[in-house]
């Protein structure tokens, strides 16, 4: 095909924002507690959030409890979008003098601006508005549950949920580290907003992340990056009306450990991903070309669940991603293994 350009229009993108706090970190670490099943995928030892257990008050177990039943750690990140709150008052109050319609909208996610007046029916109690909004959202795996949970709750019961967890595992988790937690966050926010004007929109989504490519969509015009450390080394992808958010792992380069023989988590979690049989196998497999989790069952002879918990491995790892139903191989993350080997001996 011939084609004449007679444009100087450059293909529009999205701009970037990056925000960073504890309240973010409060919400992360209060979802990956509740995450049972991803406990052991993360960065901080299993034995530890353990312990943790054993000294947090019953108050805050009985909200966490809550929490998991109902991913209600949702609800906090939608409210922190609401505005850029100092401290946890401040959260708290906007919760309990928010006018209930208002807060029930603000905390059922946006699925698209197709889906956004059954989003604002559903929060006005529209039962027809909930169900229609329940089946748009089916192929996530805790929407339609969690929707029909925040739509039919009792905001006065809600409410001093979403505040004692939040307030409580601040002064149980955060504080006895809070200076720490405090200084990686913001040293790494910085670093991500230096390269702002060095590298395009989709390259630096991609450096943040790990390896992440997000091109533009015609609705999206901002791109959030938001630092976390706790749920490290999962990135956890959330959308706005206009928004694309990317909660992202901090670089080990934010933490200031002082020992040159320790290893930066991203290349032991690559080499524990790859020091498996069956892993390699599925990476040898993804290697000839993208495949769906019932492909990789069948040709494997195992269990969904099996073949679904190694890949969760290898996606923590950032050596496999998913898009859409298909799962494929990041080869550039393959490649650059090596050579962060290299770099950490040469060190």
């Amino acid at each position: 095909m011939k084609v004449l350009h007679m444009t100087s229009k450059k293909r529009e993108t999205y701009h970037i924002e990056i925000k960073s706090s504890l309240l973010w970190e409060c919400a992360f670490g209060i979802a990956a507690f509740t995450n049972e099943p991803l406990l052991h995928t993360l960065n901080k030892p299993q034995h530890e959030w353990k312990q943790h257990t054993q000294t947090f008050p019953k108050r805050l177990l009985k909200n966490l409890d809550k929490v998991a039943k109902h991913n209600t750690w949702k609800s906090l990140l939608q409210i922190l979008h609401q505005g850029d709150f100092p401290d946890i008052p401040s959260f708290k109050k906007y919760i309990m003098d928010s006018p209930a319609n208002k807060f029930k909208l603000e905390i059922i996610p946006f699925i698209g601006q197709a889906h956004q007046e059954d989003r604002i029916c559903a929060a006005k109690g529209d039962s027809s508005a909930r169900t229609r909004l329940m089946e748009a959202a089916k192929e996530n795996p805790f929407f339609p549950s969690y929707i029909e949970y925040v739509c039919s709750s009792d905001t006065d019961e809600l409410k001093p949920h979403l505040c004692e967890v939040m307030e409580d595992w601040h002064q149980h988790f955060i504080m006895p580290q809070e200076d720490t937690i405090d200084s990686i966050l913001r040293t790494d926010a910085e670093s991500k907003k230096k390269m702002l004007h060095s590298k395009q929109p989709e390259e630096l989504v991609e450096w943040a992340t790990g390896g992440i490519q997000y091109h533009a969509e015609p609705s999206v015009h901002r791109c959030l990056l938001i630092p976390h450390y706790i749920y490290r080394p999962w990135n956890i992808e959330a959308d706005l009306e206009g928004t694309k958010v990317f909660y992202y792992p901090i670089a080990d380069e934010s933490i200031d450990s002082g020992d040159r023989y320790q290893p930066s988590s991203q290349l032991v979690n690559k080499y524990k991903a790859l020091g498996d049989e069956t892993r390699l196998r599925i990476v040898k497999m993804l290697a000839d070309g993208p495949m769906t989790l019932k492909e990789l069952t069948a040709e494997l002879s195992l269990g969904k669940s099996t073949i679904h918990h190694h890949l969760k491995l290898l996606k923590s790892a950032r050596i496999v991603r998913e898009q859409k139903s298909n799962y494929e191989l990041n080869i550039q993350t393959i490649e650059a293994t090596p050579l962060e080997m290299d770099r950490f001996l040469k060190n």
